[in-house]
């Protein structure tokens, strides 16, 4: 398990330092098998909160203070409920919605960006906001929600890679707190080697992905990160199914 985590983690953040998200995407489906979908997402929020923060520190300079403001001023309000779906339903169910959640939201930043009209105003950013706090708390995947609206307001790749990681750190944060104080998720429970098996998976895959950066284009880095989610989700969803059909 403590191999998995670690392995898991470093192609996370590797594609999140390449592409601009990837921890959340990467780990949430892997962890959710590995602790179950309440600890699993809850452990992958922390993560990507101290993953986020050092990614941030590092690209610091293309991040954009508005939209950052804009977007993340209403993460919370998605949060609150994302927590009370978490702490009521049964574990079968929640890899149900967090498969089905995370290919949904792939599936219209891969192929339905087209259809998705220029945003207007700042009611876009705010719902994008809102959706992210749901998805991460409920799935560790903020990022797809706001990859919607950023791709349809098309902001600049890097301006979007930057702007992404404080917005992860809010996100991730918010999270965490709203579950342990409503009680839904402990990580008393988790197995307290993860926690340096994460970090070393996590500086391991920072490092390399800072390396890969300079050599891989953007853009195929970030088709690569959601392939390798999908696929993740799809077999949540698959295991979440048959536990409620058995």
């Amino acid at each position: 398990m403590v191999l998995i985590l670690l392995v898991t983690i470093l192609i996370g953040a590797t594609m999140q330092r390449v592409s601009g998200m990837g921890l959340g995407l990467v780990g949430g489906p892997v962890v959710s098998l590995l602790l179950g979908p309440v600890e699993g997402i809850l452990v992958i929020n922390v993560l990507a909160v101290v993953n986020a923060t050092i990614v941030t520190a590092t690209t610091w300079r293309n991040i954009d203070l508005r939209k950052f403001l804009l977007v993340g001023s209403t993460l919370v309000v998605g949060a609150v409920p994302g927590a009370i779906v978490v702490r009521e339903f049964s574990p079968d169910l929640l890899q149900v919605v967090v498969g089905s959640l995370l290919l949904i939201a792939l599936g219209v930043v891969t192929f339905g960006l087209r259809w998705v009209p220029t945003p207007r105003g700042k009611a876009p950013a705010l719902i994008s906001g809102a959706i992210g706090g749901f998805m991460n708390t409920l799935a560790g995947i903020a990022g797809p929600a706001i990859t919607v609206y950023a791709q349809a307001a098309r902001w600049d790749q890097r301006v979007y890679a930057a702007t992404l990681q404080p917005l992860f750190v809010v996100a991730g944060f918010i999270s965490v707190v709203i579950k342990l104080v409503t009680g839904a998720g402990d990580l008393t429970v988790v197995n307290p080697w993860l926690w340096p098996a994460g970090l070393v998976g996590m500086l391991l895959g920072i490092w390399a992905g800072t390396r890969l950066s300079r050599h891989i284009p953007r853009d195929k880095a970030h088709a690569l990160a959601l392939a390798l989610a999908a696929l993740g989700g799809l077999t949540v969803l698959v295991r979440g199914a048959s536990g409620l059909l058995s």
